[in-house]
């Protein structure tokens, strides 16, 4: 059993009114939780792929494992930005306020970075980036320098493509009616976002403070050499690059492509009533006529 989409759609507006409500501390202490969930998952997923050569096996892997830093965002309640953009639905039919979603997303996004901060700290200093010789801490900045050498209307539109995936993964979830039913919802859009390359603001503040960290061992910046990674691109890599070049882009896509193109659209879909016109429909008036000219005739 599950929720019909019409179902979907008003739960999301009590959805949005109960994370608008929520306190400042809640808030930034489950926002704090999902950044970790999903740095997690983005290490996991650099750990799982970087000895592999094949770019489309290694995506298909890091997917598949990656699915599990949302699962556990949406499974325990914690709060995510991208997913928090469906708040819009809540907004558009007027039971929470635009100031209020901005409020939600400002401390989401701050408690986000938090928590995959935290996870790119405890990775570094355990020595994780050591595996292979080295190699994983190259792969690392490979990816990180990757993400910073992207043009912004790239990184934009990948972000659009990412959260409409990501969001339609909270949608389905909150459909499902039991656990099962969440994860099996949750991970195949998942799965298509990591395999497809999109961009996710929130994975990168992973990924991409991982890689600019990184940069401090030579052995880990020998191994990124091996990999393809220039020095000047390397040089490209700085806190500079990661605001503009992808945080900033990502994020916007990231918005547009949750909050338009799954809660604006299925709420006009399922919950949006046109207001009454003043002008009466055709079989209205047809009847009208009837019945006053039956009453003149008695």
């Amino acid at each position: 059993m599950f929720k019909t989409p019409s179902e979907i759609t008003e739960g999301f507006v009590e959805y949005g009114k109960n994370k608008t409500n929520s306190s400042i501390l809640k808030l930034l202490l489950l926002a704090i939780l999902a950044g970790a969930f999903i740095a997690f998952a983005a290490e996991g997923s650099n750990t799982a792929i970087h000895t592999i050569t094949s770019v489309g096996l290694g995506k298909a892997l890091a997917g598949a494992l990656f699915a599990t830093g949302l699962m556990m965002v949406v499974i325990t309640g914690a709060e995510l930005f991208t997913g928090n953009t469906l708040i819009v639905v809540s907004c558009m039919e007027k039971e929470s306020r635009w100031l209020r979603m901005l409020r939600n997303w400002t401390i989401v996004y701050v408690g986000n970075f938090i928590g995959s901060m935290l996870i790119v700290l405890f990775i570094l200093y355990s020595g994780q980036f050591d595996f292979s010789a080295g190699l994983l801490g190259g792969f690392t900045i490979k990816v990180a320098a990757y993400k910073t050498g992207l043009t912004f209307p790239k990184a934009f539109f990948m972000g659009i493509l990412c959260n409409w995936l990501v969001c339609m993964a909270v949608w389905m979830a909150n459909a499902a009616k039991d656990i099962t039913g969440k994860l099996l919802a949750i991970f195949f859009p998942i799965w298509l976002f990591i395999t497809s390359g999109f961009e996710h603001c929130v994975a990168n503040m992973y990924y991409i403070p991982a890689g600019i960290l990184a940069k401090a061992s030579p052995t880990w910046v020998a191994q990124a050499a091996t990999l393809g990674v220039t020095p000047e691109k390397l040089a490209h890599l700085n806190w500079g690059t990661f605001v503009v070049n992808n945080l900033i882009p990502v994020t916007l896509g990231n918005i547009v492509g949750g909050s338009l193109f799954v809660g604006i659209i299925y709420w006009m879909s399922f919950m949006y009533k046109k207001k009454p016109t003043a002008v009466m429909d055709i079989d209205h008036l047809v009847q009208k006529k009837f019945d006053s000219a039956y009453v003149k005739s008695k």
